[in-house]
């Protein structure tokens, strides 16, 4: 996921290939200012070693900031001594932002939103995000992996959009069901599943199990979706048809979505 504004680019978690992926959403990988890491498994965290040489080999000098968690940040670092980061020459600064494990503890503040961070229920430490746009006073909030929990309620509470995971009920995780019951809990205008599964993994339908218990607007996440916060709520149409705000519209020229 990337938080993109006209003077910081932020990144959260960082998999695969970031610096592919990236180019192929048009978004300019020197333009990342910050990154944010949830937690510290693979599937979050695995591609910011590969991130961080693609931008030490590219010739990035200006600093880059690495908010998370003690244990979060803690394990990045062990994670790079491994690769002997600390010897590549010329490599750009980088600040590691450690935060505590408290409710709506701020993670940055700039010009055009301000990043709030809960942590939420997994296996492990793991935050939850809010993200106050400040031009119209919209709210986006992200669940991140987690049982349902009072937190994300609280993260998401009066959104605008509530992105939230729907991987299926179990240690760690929830249900498209149970990510409804959030979003009703927290009153947000929008439900936006992520990280459910899919191909042939897939069961069921979340869009019917998650109108089960929400009756808001509800879409399943793809790859390269966009939404834009630089709309007022009035012309953005909060909870019906959203014109204008989401695209689903993937960049050209760019590669099959895995």
């Amino acid at each position: 996921m990337a938080i993109a504004g006209e003077n910081r680019l932020v990144l959260v978690d960082s998999v695969g290939n970031p610096l592919l992926r990236l180019n192929q959403a048009g978004l300019d990988v020197n333009q990342i200012s910050d990154i944010i890491v949830t937690h510290f498994h693979p599937d979050h965290v695995s591609g910011l070693p590969l991130l961080l040489m693609d931008l030490w080999l590219i010739g990035r000098a200006t600093p880059l900031n690495i908010h998370g968690l003690h244990y979060t940040i803690d394990r990045v670092e062990s994670m790079m001594a491994l690769y002997n980061w600390s010897d590549w020459p010329q490599f750009f600064p980088v600040t590691f932002a450690r935060l505590p494990e408290a409710e709506m503890v701020q993670v940055l503040d700039s010009s055009e939103f301000r990043i709030l961070a809960s942590p939420v229920k997994h296996m492990i430490p793991n935050i939850g995000l809010r993200i106050e746009f400040k031009k119209n006073n919209m709210v986006m909030a992200y669940s991140c992996d987690t049982e349902p929990c009072a937190e994300v309620i609280r993260l998401a509470n009066g959104a605008d959009l509530l992105i939230h995971e729907a991987s299926g009920e179990s240690v760690g995780h929830s249900s498209a069901q149970q990510a409804g019951q959030v979003a009703t809990r927290a009153e947000a205008g929008r439900l936006c599943l992520i990280h459910y599964p899919s191909g042939r993994y897939a069961t069921g339908d979340p869009l019917v199990e998650a109108r089960q218990s929400y009756q808001g607007d509800i879409l399943l996440a793809k790859d390269f979706m966009i939404f834009d916060f630089n709309l007022n709520a009035a012309a953005a149409d909060l909870g019906r048809e959203f014109s204008g705000w989401i695209s689903n519209n993937r960049p050209s020229g760019n590669l099959q979505e895995p």
